[in-house]
């Protein structure tokens, strides 16, 4: 579940704001008796004041299915919300990272993509909700720091996967581990020539930490795994890795489906030390249990 986490001044409580549009309250049970950790159900687009020194920002569906179901609100999640809780930081004198995303690349026409890339979007289509959001986030980020000096950090996150991800969120890898697990045929849009780079969440946590922690650099910084795989390449993976007896099928390829997607970690290499330590094969070995658990209590 991606939150706006927030780190109250004594450095020893977490306070954790969710709407709960996408997140399930399940994936937090584990925590919600720990004492120094509070949950609140809060919409960021809605102003807040509250005494913080750190604010992880990850509020916004990042399913197409989720973002795209609610475009306009998509769009107010990542601007008006971002807009709030910089106007916190400002008051709290908070340091804030803005998780932004691969996809202010949009389909690229340089790659690897590297943080010095403008991107290549369609800013009308019916993924420029998500993408166009993160690209203003950004914008209010970096004019928050040049006009108030909004103490921000800002990472680029490719694509990630892990446990406690939703089945139906339409992301490929819980689509095909769905999928594989319950004998269905997994879906290919297009023909399974596009590439991505998965990187586990564990390690895109420890960046994401170790970036709020520096203090030389504000970014964009990209985060991801650069290791890159065709989409039909991921399927025959999982279908074997789940010993599945699952084929294949081809849809349309949707409108700006990115074509190649891998990120440049050098700077994040340079400045963090940053590299994923998870094989897709260890972090499937970690992920796929989770699903078929849900799929065994449904």
């Amino acid at each position: 579940m991606w939150l706006p986490c927030l780190h109250t001044r004594n450095c020893k409580h977490v306070i954790c704001l969710d709407n709960f549009h996408t997140g399930r309250r399940a994936n937090i049970e584990q925590l919600t008796s720990q004492p120094n950790f509070q949950v609140v159900e809060h919409d960021i687009v809605d102003p807040l004041d509250i005494a913080v020194d750190r604010i992880f920002n990850l509020a916004c569906p990042a399913s197409p299915i989720k973002y795209q179901s609610d475009p306009v609100r998509t769009l107010k999640t990542s601007i008006v919300g971002t807009l709030n809780l910089l106007e916190l930081a400002q008051r709290t004198g908070a340091r804030i990272l803005q998780a932004s995303t691969s996809e202010i690349y949009g389909d690229p026409i340089v790659h690897p993509q590297k943080e010095s890339y403008w991107g290549n979007v369609n800013p009308i289509g019916p993924r420029s909700c998500y993408d166009e959001g993160k690209r203003a986030a950004e914008t209010l980020c970096f004019d928050f720091h040049r006009q108030h000096q909004v103490d921000v950090r800002v990472v680029r996150i490719f694509n990630t996967y892990g446990p406690r991800m939703q089945p139906d969120d339409g992301r490929v890898v819980s689509a095909f581990i769905d999928q594989a697990l319950r004998g269905v045929a997994l879906t290919i849009f297009g023909e399974g020539h596009q590439t991505r780079s998965f990187c586990f969440v564990d390690d895109l946590v420890d960046g994401m930490v170790a970036m709020m922690n520096q203090d030389d650099y504000i970014g964009p910084l990209n985060l991801g795994n650069p290791q890159e795989l065709s989409i039909r390449e991921l399927a025959e993976k999982i279908i074997e890795f789940t010993g599945s007896s699952s084929g294949i099928i081809f849809k349309s390829l949707p409108a700006d489906d990115p074509t190649r997607r891998r990120p440049d970690i050098t700077l994040a290499r340079e400045i963090l030390g940053f590299a994923p330590k998870t094989p897709l094969s260890d972090g499937l070995a970690k992920t796929v249990p989770y699903f078929r658990g849900l799929l065994e209590s449904s």
